[in-house]
């Protein structure tokens, strides 16, 4: 990595000197505008609209256009005027909890390198925000820009979140928030119970960018002059709900076969409005079950005259066992 930025963090009277490098880079695929035919680069010139002549870098300058047709021409000169356009410093002005910091305003990140023989106090102020479980909020200037950002530790590391100004957040203004919208408890529980069946960890690395591995594939193929493979069409985005709790109840459904699970019973995930009718009729056949239990008893009260009935029966067994010497005695006889 190169370092884009050199500076010192000003932490009380404590001055840690930092090189800064972008901690994120586009991985998007780029193309430069060729002439079909033989492939020439297309080049632009600057021109001038007034007087038509091709214009050097050394003669543009910045103008602000007030209306009207007027422009203001601002110089070199006139920025270097400007506070903070040269300034190599990073102001710590308190510390706040993350959770105070709206994700919205965040706009790049940079990691910061302790410079020189500031490793010792770089790491102290990474070891105290670790304790304090807070961010720095810090203004720097970059890019000729002075900029709102926080000071946060990610992987044993100073991480500089440059972030927007509060006018530069947009306000919704939309015409359904002045809509009276009732959402019904039904269709709310059964939207949480879709969420609870997507619920689980977010791992970064599980999720990939589709279209740039399917535009390599198609680039490499036309460098190694194979023949293009139409990539697999994704399934189509199923078309508006005309009935909101069947598209909820299918939603379920679909979770669950993304997971692995067996579809619930009946082809309806239970929810908690369906979980508690079912309750409340298990709770009015319970009565009915124990005036049943008094005859199982009488029942089994009964089994042991049973069992003395069979007793009885056996002596009279074992006396025509006794019989049958006195037959054998008679056959000898006639014999």
């Amino acid at each position: 990595m190169r370092a884009i930025w050199k500076g010192a963090v000003s932490f009380g009277l404590v001055s840690i000197g930092v090189k800064v490098y972008s901690a994120t880079e586009e991985k998007d695929i780029r193309f430069h505008q060729v002439h079909r035919e033989d492939g020439g680069r297309i080049r632009y010139k600057r021109t001038c609209s007034v007087c038509g002549e091709e214009v050097t870098y050394d003669d543009i300058a910045k103008g602000y256009d007030i209306g009207g047709g007027e422009m203001v021409i601002l110089t070199d000169e006139d920025f270097a005027d400007l506070p903070l356009s040269t300034s190599h410093a990073i102001d710590v002005l308190e510390f706040v909890p993350a959770e105070q910091v709206d994700p919205i305003l965040y706009n790049k990140a940079y990691f910061l390198e302790p410079e020189g023989s500031a490793t010792k106090p770089y790491v102290l102020l990474r070891d105290a925000l670790s304790d304090s479980e807070r961010v720095a909020i810090v203004k720097v200037a970059l890019r000729q820009r002075e900029q709102l950002a926080t000071l946060r530790v990610r992987e044993g590391v100073l991480l500089l979140n440059t972030m927007l100004w509060p006018d530069e957040i947009r306000r919704p203004d939309f015409g359904f928030l002045d809509e009276d919208l009732k959402v019904r408890p039904p269709e709310l529980a059964m939207a949480s119970s879709l969420i609870d069946s997507m619920a689980g960890e977010f791992e970064p690395d599980a999720f990939t960018d589709d279209y740039r591995a399917a535009l390599q594939e198609v680039i490499d193929a036309k460098v190694e002059g194979r023949e293009v493979v139409q990539p697999e069409e994704e399934e189509a985005a199923p078309a508006a709900a005309v009935d909101l709790m069947a598209a909820l109840k299918a939603s379920v459904e679909r979770a669950r076969a993304a997971r692995g699970e067996a579809p619930s019973g009946g082809g309806a995930e239970p929810t908690p409005i369906s979980s508690a009718r079912s309750a409340k009729k298990a709770a009015k056949k319970a009565p009915a079950r124990k005036k049943a239990e008094p005859a199982k008893k009488t029942a089994a009260k009964k089994t042991p005259a049973k069992k003395t009935a069979e007793k009885k029966a056996e002596p009279a067994k074992k006396t025509a066992a006794k019989k049958t010497p006195a037959k054998k005695t008679a056959a000898k006889k006639s014999a």
